[in-house]
Parts: C-alpha cells; structure tokens; sequence
C-alpha cells in the first residue's frame, strides 16, 4: 500500500472520529433535561400529559417541586433549573426588582383562584367584629387578598390603590377585623384558630380543600385589571428564545391542558393564554 493510500485512510478515520464525536454532543444536546421548578404538589397533574407528549418529541422534563415561593425564581436566576412556573407576573415583577434576577416570562398559564376558606364558618357573613382573618405574606399575594376582602364586603380600601393595596390603604375595616399576615406555607397550621384566610389555590389544594366547594367566599378574576395575576413560564432572558423551551409552551397552552384544569381544578385554574 502506497503513502497516497495510507494518507487517504487516515484523513478517513479522522473524519468519522469527528463526526462520532458531534454526533454523541448532539445526541447528548437532545437527551438534555430540561428542569422545570414547581412549588407544591398540584401543579404536576397539569405537566405530567405535557412531559408524556415532549417526550415522544425527545424532550425530556424533570419537575422539581420547591417548598417556597422565595426560592424557584433564585434558582431560575443561578441556573440550578432551566424553567419555573409557579407564579403570577406581580410577584415575578416584585421579586425581579427586588432581586435585580436576569430573567423574564416566555408564556402566560392560568389565572389561579383566591379563595376565602374557613374551619370555623360555612359562610362569609358570619365573621364577627374583632375576628382575625389570615393573608399571605407577600407584598403581591397581600394585595391581592386584600382585593378579595373587599369584593368579599369585609373591608374598603382607596379607589387610588388600583391592584396592589397594603393595609395602609384600607379606609374603612367594617368589623374591625385582625388582619395577620402569615407565610403562605403556614397558612394552613393556623386556620383552626382564626375566622377565615386567603389562600392560594395551588396552597388549598395541597392542603385537602376542595375549590369547587371547600369556601366561603369565592375569588373572581373581573375584580383585577392587566396581567397582575396571570401565572407564567419564565427563564434566564438570555434563553428566552430557545426553541426548546418555545416547544414547551405551545405543548401547555393547549386544549388538552385545559381539560387537565377542568378535570383536577374545577374551577380553580382558568386559562389565561388565550
């Protein structure tokens, strides 16, 4: 065999060494997990059809459930996970000022319900003067709570407070109630000794109470304006064009994951992308 030869089937093997090579990169780009942060339980029953149908795509989720709503957006932040969806724009908006995070929403999802449960009553109108009434700890959450307080009739805040009340805002406290403020996690562990509390759809139903009945009062989307309370997908915004991740939001926003809502919510989740 002559060098011209031998050359010629060493140029050979290099080649297909480099192409074996780009080609397990690329395959290992395909197989990538993409992470996506949650926080409770309730929110895997809609992604779980999502993440069958991406993965007859071969795009591969892994949910990962966070315990605190301060944490997810961090994460997203530092690249622990890829995507978060678990909240709606007015705390995403907070929590990026706040934070000054280099993230923003690729999608919107659902409108989550803000009820008024209670282990004490079975109807609004039994509050008393003096009762405590418990809402979120959030500066978001806060003011939305206090936003169903006052459809609900228990309090009345400033015309000029539009969405985002504090309750520096209420100019009238019709029973002279006791607002506290407790962390949406804990919520639940004091509801045996209070009046009643705003809570959190995804927080209720991690909690056994059932949104379609389990309240005294129930939330309605027409007392906000905007996009305030709309949940989303968001991502680092350096990704935010990623084709993957734009996959993934035309697979959510479907008529296949609002039969997901309509079956496990009942009401509770309402779909906000249209």
């Amino acid at each position: 065999m002559n060098i011209k030869n031998i050359l010629k089937i060493l140029l050979l093997l290099i080649s297909c060494v480099f192409i074996s090579c780009s080609d397990n990169k690329d395959n290992k780009n395909d197989k990538r997990i993409i992470k996506i942060a949650l926080v409770g339980a309730s929110d895997t029953f809609i992604w779980k059809p999502i993440i069958e149908k991406l993965n007859k795509d071969g795009i591969k989720i892994e949910l990962v459930d966070f315990y605190d709503y301060d944490i997810p957006n961090r994460a997203l932040n530092d690249g622990e996970v890829d995507l978060n969806a678990f909240q709606h724009h007015a705390y995403f908006d907070n929590q990026v000022k706040e934070n000054g995070y280099n993230i923003t929403p690729i999608a919107d999802t659902y409108i989550s319900a803000m009820n008024i449960h209670s282990k004490q009553i079975t109807n609004i109108n039994q509050i008393k003067e003096e009762d405590t009434v418990v809402i979120p700890k959030d500066p978001s959450n806060t003011a939305r709570a206090l936003k169903v307080l006052q459809a609900a009739g228990i309090i009345k805040l400033k015309e000029e407070a539009g969405d985002f009340p504090s309750t520096n805002d209420i100019i009238d406290n019709l029973l002279n109630i006791k607002i506290m403020e407790v962390k949406s996690i804990d919520i639940y562990s004091v509801l045996n000794d209070v009046a009643c509390a705003v809570i959190n759809a995804n927080y209720a139903m991690d909690m056994g109470l059932n949104q379609g009945t389990d309240y005294i009062f129930q939330d309605d989307p027409s007392i906000y304006s905007g996009n305030s309370f709309i949940n989303l997908i968001a991502a680092r915004t350096k990704d935010k064009n990623n084709p993957v991740y734009k996959k993934i939001v035309e697979t959510y926003q479907s008529s296949e994951t609002e039969k997901v809502y309509e079956k496990y919510f009942k009401g509770a989740y309402l779909p906000a992308w249209k």
